[in-house]
């Protein structure tokens, strides 16, 4: 029995999309968050976005999803078809989520490096993070096309309103000489 031409398809971009990624995050560890519906379907229907976990990036976890590079629907953004990633310190179930659902805008409105998005919502109760800040954090090439891997960075809601200011290059330098990037961490102080 042969394989049909759509799952053959689909397996050469699964391959080449996670071989990308390892060649900027390491060996991915062997969980895979499937959704119950693929992402394929669309939100109406309940499909998500699987994402795959990698472990010896950094001391932590860097989530990302796994069905964007070579979607057709998806609006490319400065750096291609990209990926979704966000690092947290440990496992978290909620970093996995909310890329995952995250992953459907993207076939809405281009995400580029620089912009914010309010998730303040969408956060844990008690949460000091009020938006994510997105960073370029990878660019590379996937069976031929650009493609690259956008960060969502967790920051609070006066380091959003000092970016809106025009200063998101100093936030930016905050979090990094905090030792706080590229970690999203739910329940910290702001760096400014």
């Amino acid at each position: 029995m042969t394989t049909p031409p759509q799952e053959s398809e689909w397996q050469l971009w699964w391959d080449a999309r996670i071989a990308a990624m390892e060649g900027v995050l390491g060996k991915r560890g062997d969980t895979v968050r499937h959704g119950f519906i693929p992402f394929d379907f669309g939100r109406e229907q309940g499909g998500v976005a699987e994402v795959v976990c990698f472990h010896e990036h950094l001391e932590g976890v860097v989530a990302a999803t796994a069905d964007l590079i070579g979607c057709d629907l998806q609006i490319e953004n400065e750096q291609g078809n990209y990926e979704l990633i966000i690092c947290t310190r440990e496992h978290s179930e909620w970093g996995e989520a909310i890329i995952s659902a995250l992953a459907h805008y993207t076939v809405e409105t281009a995400l580029n490096p620089g912009e914010t998005m309010d998730i303040g919502p969408a956060t844990p109760t008690g949460s000091t993070i009020a938006a994510f800040l997105f960073c370029d954090y990878g660019r590379f090439k996937v069976r031929g096309q650009d493609a690259g891997l956008l960060l969502c960075l967790g920051i609070t809601a006066d380091e959003l309103q000092a970016c809106h200011a025009g200063r998101r290059e100093d936030v930016e330098a905050a979090i990094k000489g905090s030792g706080v990037f590229p970690f999203t961490e739910l329940f910290r102080e702001s760096v400014l």
